[in-house]
């Protein structure tokens, strides 16, 4: 089967396994991510089949909605593409990126690497910055049913893996555990460039929430 076959093949596959799937995760999420995998690939040595591979099949079975099962992404990905003879090289690389590419709160940094992945991830956290990155943590924070903010609870920067999985903290938290660190962890240079100006339009969304929440900007508009 030809490379592009092949994608097609997995386009439909992930649009049907994920057309319920929480709106943060979704298959427009698989998009973007795909999206900016390939744009981020035309500035790096990566063998771009696997990048496309990798991208619409990193959340394809995400832990966060299967009980927290860290191989179920890997193991559908692969079981996937060993159904369409992909080359068992390749098999091996996608699996690996789909096991690596989670944030798990900053502790999912070793054990494997590869220019590929690299493109992947970046991709996958530039969805997570910027008003798509907002948009998607307060949808997500919605399905929890998590509050968006209590001046009580503050972050938590040192959490374990498991704390980070079983969180409960307000979505606001969220952008200081981990959202707001991404900026300094994109691997390449495309992706540097455009998480710094995401990072610097959530700084701004959240200088306003604060103005909004203790209604400072009510009193300076009096003024």
């Amino acid at each position: 089967m030809k490379p592009s076959a092949i994608i097609e093949q997995t386009v439909q596959f992930v649009q049907q396994q994920l057309k319920n799937a929480e709106g943060g995760h979704d298959w427009w999420h698989i998009h973007r991510v795909w999206t900016n995998a390939k744009l981020i690939a035309k500035g790096e040595s990566v063998d771009t089949f696997i990048v496309e591979l990798s991208a619409l099949l990193h959340d394809i079975a995400d832990s966060k909605f299967h009980g927290g099962d860290e191989e179920i992404g890997p193991r559908t990905a692969r079981r996937f593409l060993e159904s369409l003879s992909v080359d068992q090289d390749m098999v091996d690389h996608v699996e690996q990126i789909v096991r690596h590419i989670s944030y798990k709160g900053g502790h999912n940094e070793g054990g494997f690497h590869s220019p590929e992945l690299a493109v992947v991830q970046d991709a996958d956290r530039l969805d997570a910055l910027g008003a798509i990155g907002i948009a998607r943590a307060f949808n997500y924070g919605g399905h929890k049913g998590r509050g968006l903010y209590d001046p009580g609870i503050p972050p938590n920067l040192h959490m374990s893996v498991e704390e980070y999985k079983h969180s409960t903290a307000p979505t606001i938290n969220h952008f200081y555990e981990k959202l707001l660190l991404l900026k300094d962890k994109m691997n390449t240079e495309t992706g540097r460039k455009m998480a710094q100006t995401r990072h610097q339009f959530m700084e701004a969304y959240l200088e306003q929430f604060y103005r909004e929440w203790d209604g400072s900007d009510t009193t300076r508009a009096r003024d």
